[in-house]
């Protein structure tokens, strides 16, 4: 069993500082009885962006007992949709916002400031035990995983579709057990665009709506450690999760180069950062403006987000730092927000 991730620990203790201050206290944001800051912050989104703003609301609140932070990631969509009803301060997200999550946020009257925080690879992964999977390409990723897979239960079953849609197949004769993101999570949707799913399969003469989609029949789950759980369960196993989860656990379960067309990448640290790793991506922190000029330990929260001590929690739960020129650029969004 893979050495599971240290989150647990970090929503521990934001848990816990959701216990009510002492009494006496006011109960408004703003300065408690030593004159320092307090109030609640709601942090809710993405899983994969939860191990960052989990350890900086760890950080910061080391430093400010009297502000309660509560970090949690159903996903990046149910995020979105409690952040854009004004139920939750920031929302961690693996995607940007899309265009119906902008509406319904304009409708609520939320504004909010997109402040880039890290790089990540989505991974694909298998169990160590699969030496018949190496590489795949973005083909062999639509005709494992995509809308006409439906219904393959190995991974030879995929072979006849790879080929059609310019994968290379070969794949072996076993269970094709796949544990992997459902459609609340940003990896799905972020996994759906950066594989091209939507090109090939309109190629495949499918609509736009039902190419930008996988298959319904596999074991989906919001949670990044129960995708490791089973991926780690089954010598033929498929699934994906971000970086950081996989390097966690990498003595248990096995990476899958990608090929976008120019040969097999593997997702490293270098790859991701330097975006040669085809399933690169940026992951974001999104503020409620109003809220974050209303409540003090809020703005507070994100400064310290954005300073070289919070910056350094990418690193150090397992993502990849942004290039110092896009950090300055985060910065300078949030000065001018």
């Amino acid at each position: 069993m893979g050495r599971r991730w240290r989150l647990v620990a970090v929503v521990g203790l934001t848990a816990v500082a959701l216990l009510p201050a002492a009494c006496g206290g006011p109960d408004d944001d703003g300065a408690g009885a030593d004159g320092g800051l307090q109030g609640d912050i709601f942090v809710s989104g993405s899983s994969t962006v939860e191990p960052i703003s989990g350890l900086n609301a760890e950080k910061f609140s080391g430093a400010n007992p009297d502000v309660n932070i509560r970090v949690e990631g159903p996903g990046t969509g149910d995020g979105f949709e409690l952040f854009c009803n004004g139920e939750s301060d920031i929302s961690d997200a693996s995607r940007p916002i899309d265009d119906e999550e902008i509406a319904a946020c304009q409708e609520n009257g939320i504004g909010y400031t997109e402040l880039e925080v890290a790089l990540d690879g989505i991974t694909v992964m298998t169990s160590p035990a699969n030496d018949a999977v190496e590489c795949l390409s973005t083909g062999d990723l639509y005709a494992l995983i995509g809308p006409e897979s439906q219904g393959f239960d190995t991974w030879s079953d995929a072979n006849a579709l790879a080929q059609e849609v310019g994968g290379t197949g070969g794949f072996p004769d076993a269970p094709l057990d796949i544990t992997a993101p459902g459609e609340e999570s940003g990896t799905y949707d972020a996994f759906i665009e950066l594989a091209g799913f939507e090109d090939i399969g309109v190629g495949q003469g499918l609509s736009e709506d039902e190419a930008a989609t996988t298959r319904p029949d596999y074991q989906s789950s919001p949670n990044d450690n129960v995708i490791i759980q089973g991926v780690e369960g089954s010598e033929s196993s498929f699934g994906w999760v971000g970086f950081a989860y996989y390097e966690q656990n990498a003595e248990a379960i096995k990476a899958i180069a990608i090929d976008g067309g120019d040969g097999c990448v593997a997702p490293t640290r270098e790859t991701i950062a330097e975006g040669s790793y085809p399933l690169s991506r940026s992951l974001y922190i999104y503020v409620n403006d109003a809220m974050a000029a209303e409540k003090s330990a809020l703005k507070a929260y994100v400064d310290f987000y954005l300073s070289d001590e919070g910056f350094a929690s990418v690193t150090e739960v397992g993502y990849v730092d942004l290039p110092a020129d896009r950090i300055e650029a985060t910065r300078s969004t949030w000065r001018s927000a």
